[in-house]
């Protein structure tokens, strides 16, 4: 499954941006890729709220249309009085705007391709698009497209209003030198609460490309002074991560190991018989399954199998699990995903062992944490992502860890190490309380 990547290049997405106001663009559907059928298109965009689409023609135009309400196919005109066509080109500095002739016509909610009135996109197998003059919308073809009505590509976009900068933070973090030094040292001199225990073992689970190998590459990144990747990752569609590992991590290089082990899985995908089989988890997190076995999507390991590890101590068993999750997705997870992850949780429930949710690409979610970090918990966007994902899984929302993984860097950053030893510092936590709650099971 390859990868779908936007077509729009920076300067386009920076004018369509200063249409649009300060929102986010979630691709949703790609017609190259998808298919240029009006099935395609309503299979990936309807019931997804605001949404831009995205035409692209040899002429050089990116042209399309704006609406703020909801393809459903219900075979009526559309009043969205915030609606609009638009067209951005070279050959102008500014892009061209042009709302209804009444004001109030949106669209035309039809089971074919996408109608604005005087704009009809063909997706009957063809790449064009059909021009119908004086039709409530009213501009000057040649301005909107060149008159050239042939495609390229076309791409539908779900909009997301980021909101403003939160007056007050929704959580309180230090970002100092001292705090990250207080957090470093602390997870350094963690120490088990049980003795039969030397490290804690905590399991990575989530989608494909969700960044669980990233995070132990930035954090073991922090530990060592230095960037590192010993964990594959990378933006393939389909998981990197084939087997199962187990971790460790280094104060310096080859220094003291850090007293925890994250255990890496292979990713969750839509497809049945693809991806983490979702029946290995409950070996894995009893401690049966050794490091570097092969996994198996269509079957799951069998006690008989070379892999299984029969005898296990507490040491072995799982003692924090942590669901990776890409906040760029969360809307655009797929149900069968939740699914996915709802069995693996109630599995883990069963067990006893207490979960979190890392959520990560912060700074790609939202322009504002890009520009700074800092702004993470005064971004309303973000708190919204956090609020949304505990609802999917079932969490409560102080169960949910915003992080930045390092990615394009090549140098460590006091703010990214600030996150990522706060969210091993709450890891470390819950495992105490998976331990805790062993000892008082021992007791009479």
């Amino acid at each position: 499954m390859s990868v779908v990547t936007s077509s729009l290049s920076g300067d386009q997405t920076k004018k369509l941006l200063s249409l649009l106001g300060h929102v986010r663009l979630s691709l949703l559907y790609k017609a190259s890729i998808h298919g240029y059928t009006a099935a395609a298109f309503h299979a990936r965009c309807d019931r997804q709220g605001p949404t831009v689409l995205a035409a692209f023609n040899q002429a050089g135009f990116l042209y399309g249309a704006y609406i703020s309400k909801d393809y459903t196919q219900n075979g009526q005109h559309v009043n969205d009085d915030k609606a609009f066509l638009y067209s951005i080109t070279d050959r102008r500095e500014k892009p061209l705007r042009v709302t209804s002739t009444n004001g109030q016509y949106g669209f035309t909610d039809a089971n074919t391709g996408p109608c604005f009135g005087a704009l009809v996109f063909l997706l009957n197998n063809t790449a064009a698009v059909q021009y119908i003059a004086g039709n409530s919308y009213n501009f000057n073809p040649e301005e909107m497209h060149g008159n050239d009505l042939r495609l390229t590509e076309c791409e539908v976009y779900r909009v997301e209003d980021m909101g403003p900068i939160l007056m007050k933070p929704w959580r309180n973090v230090l970002w100092t030198s001292e705090r990250k030094l207080q957090l470093k040292e602390k997870i350094q001199n963690y120490k088990p609460g049980v003795s039969s225990v030397s490290m804690a073992k905590i399991l990575l689970v989530g989608p494909v490309g969700a960044g669980k190998s990233s995070f132990f590459n930035s954090v073991n990144s922090l530990f060592r002074g230095n960037m590192t990747s010993q964990a594959i990752c990378g933006s393939a569609g389909t998981s990197l991560t084939n087997q199962f590992r187990t971790f460790t991590l280094k104060s310096g290089k080859g220094g003291k190991p850090i007293p925890l082990i994250l255990c890496d899985t292979m990713g969750l995908e839509d497809e049945p018989g693809a991806g983490l089989n979702i029946d290995d988890i409950v070996n894995i997190n009893k401690g049966h399954i050794k490091d570097r076995y092969q996994f198996n999507p269509i079957t799951p390991l069998r006690e008989d199998a070379p892999g299984y590890r029969k005898h296990v101590g507490l040491k072995d068993h799982i003692h924090c699990v942590v669901y990776v999750v890409d906040a760029c997705k969360v809307s655009l997870m797929s149900a069968k995903i939740v699914e996915k992850l709802a069995a693996i949780r109630q599995k883990t429930n069963q067990i006893g062992i207490p979960q979190l949710v890392l959520l990560t690409k912060v700074d790609a979610a939202c322009p504002l944490v890009a520009e700074d970090l800092q702004n993470l918990y005064s971004s309303h966007y973000i708190q919204r992502k956090v609020q949304e994902i505990s609802v999917h899984l079932g969490v409560p929302v102080n169960s949910v860890l915003p992080v930045k993984n390092y990615n394009q860097e090549v140098d460590l950053d006091q703010n990214t190490d600030i996150l990522l030893l706060s969210a091993l510092d709450q890891m470390l936590n819950y495992a105490d309380s998976f331990f805790e709650n062993q000892l008082e099971d021992e007791e009479p």
